[in-house]
């Protein structure tokens, strides 16, 4: 099965790539904000920007790309420490966002699922789960429990391309095909959030914090992702 579903991605990538020669060298690509200008403040948490260094930016490719860590704000030195600790801001959450404005020459996103083994992270869970935006609207985004052995980890991703949260690697990669050939469109970012489960958390507080955290940046992205 795994080997079948590996045949049909190289299938579909190389269709893209054909389909896109013969549309020509230049991508559609609607302005947006540089992602350096993402908000710096999501509710109670502040971020701190992390250095990529040169050979990840190398194995993502060309691209713009946001790596921060959201953390709770920390009390003054000799200030208690509030009695009830506010969900939201009782851990930090790592946001990922890499915004790809072309995928032509063999350019693809990478999918977390490649690249956390590598770091370390072993599955312990996956399921699709559902964010609902202001307006009442859902999208379906992917949600992984991960472990290294000595830490837990929630974690949420999705593709967004076009106006679109998919939570699919096999769906983005057919969208962006389809894409392609009706608007010469083949942008698109990948977003990644992640948040530890603390000592004595309860497993569901963290998938709650992840998922209201999401919930918040997906009004934002818009302006950095463009529709």
């Amino acid at each position: 099965m795994r080997s079948a579903r590996l045949w049909l991605v190289l299938l579909m990538m190389a269709f893209t790539a054909l389909v896109l020669h013969l549309r020509g060298d230049v991508d559609h690509v609607p302005p947006s904000r540089p992602l350096s200008e993402f908000p710096a403040t999501i509710g109670p948490l502040v971020a701190k920007d992390i250095t990529m260094d040169a050979d990840t930016l190398q194995t993502l490719g060309k691209g713009d790309f946001l790596n921060r860590l959201y953390q709770p704000p920390q009390p003054l030195p000799g200030s208690p420490r509030p009695a009830a600790v506010d969900e939201d801001a009782r851990a930090a959450i790592g946001l990922f966002i890499g915004y790809f404005p072309t995928q032509r020459t063999g350019q693809s996103i990478h999918s977390p699922q490649n690249c956390l083994p590598g770091a370390g992270w072993t599955f312990e869970s996956s399921w699709i789960t559902t964010l609902t935006n202001s307006a009442g609207k859902q999208y379906h985004v992917k949600e992984y429990l991960i472990s290294d052995g000595t830490s837990t980890q929630e974690v949420l991703y999705w593709y967004q391309m076009h106006g679109r949260l998919i939570a699919g690697d096999y769906t983005a990669k057919l969208y962006t095909l389809a894409d392609s050939i009706r608007y010469g469109r083949t942008d698109a970012a990948l977003i990644r959030i992640i948040t530890p489960v603390e000592p004595g958390e309860d497993r569901l507080h963290a998938r709650a914090r992840a998922i209201r955290f999401a919930e918040q940046i997906a009004p934002l992205l818009p302006a950095y992702v463009p529709d």
